[in-house]
């Protein structure tokens, strides 16, 4: 298993619409095999900081998930409304693997 930790700077005035960006990845992320663990979004502390974290099986199952959702009119449609809103100033995805206690 792998989980995709997304870091993102948004922009403070544009949070509702940052959430609503939020609202439509998370099914699509398990529409297409992962399990969506929440967007994070800023309460205490720098108000331009949000975090997803999503896992997929594997990285190459990661990786066929974004080859999928290029295609795909719904991840379009969140894509194009994120580019639109301007909500998002930038971010940097990073890939962990968890450990569980035995």
């Amino acid at each position: 298993m792998i989980t995709c930790y997304v870091n993102y700077k948004i922009d403070p005035d544009k949070l509702e619409e940052f959430e609503a960006y939020a609202k439509m990845w998370i099914p699509l992320v398990n529409k297409f095999g992962g399990q969506h663990n929440g967007y994070f979004l800023p309460h205490e502390g720098a108000n331009n900081v949000a975090v997803a974290l999503f896992s997929f099986n594997s990285l190459a199952s990661y990786e066929q998930y974004r080859t999928d959702s290029m295609n795909d009119p719904d991840c379009i449609k969140a894509y194009e409304y994120a580019k639109e809103t301007k909500c998002i100033v930038s971010y940097e995805r990073n890939f962990m693997r968890p450990v569980f206690g035995e």
